[in-house]
Formats: C-alpha cells, sequence, structure tokens
C-alpha cells in the first residue's frame, strides 16, 4: 500500500541535500540525476503495485496542477 503521509525524517534536511546535489548540474545533468534518484528509491520500495500506485498519485496530482493552470 502507498503511504501518502508525511514520514520523511528531517525533511528540510533532505530537500537541502537535494537542492545541494543539483548545484552546478546542467539541466540534462539535472534531469539524469533525477532518474537515478526516482530508480534507486523505486529499488528501495519494491513492489510493483506500489510503485504504480505512486506513478498514478504524482501524475494525478501533476494533471490537476496542469488542469488548474489552463483555466
Amino acid at each position: 500500500m502507498l503511504k501518502t503521509e508525511p514520514c520523511i525524517e528531517r525533511p528540510d534536511d533532505f530537500y537541502e541535500a537535494l537542492l545541494a546535489a543539483h548545484q552546478g548540474l546542467t539541466t540534462e545533468q539535472s534531469h539524469d540525476l533525477n532518474a537515478r534518484l526516482v530508480l534507486i528509491l523505486a529499488n528501495q520500495v519494491g513492489s510493483y503495485d506500489v510503485l504504480q500506485a505512486a506513478l498514478a498519485a504524482a501524475r494525478g496530482n501533476l494533471d490537476r496542477t496542469m488542469e488548474g493552470a489552463s483555466q
């Protein structure tokens, strides 16, 4: 089952580390870093069903954001 409640330890520190990891990278390198991070975290999750639910949730949020911007 997909967890949707916040459970990241030290979320502000993680966000700062994520931003720092992108510093000095080109846009292409930044996209590559994100793709690698997604695959590493997907491997950590492991469950195909949970990964599918995460994709649907992320896409659903993006679709709603895009719909709101077009109105």
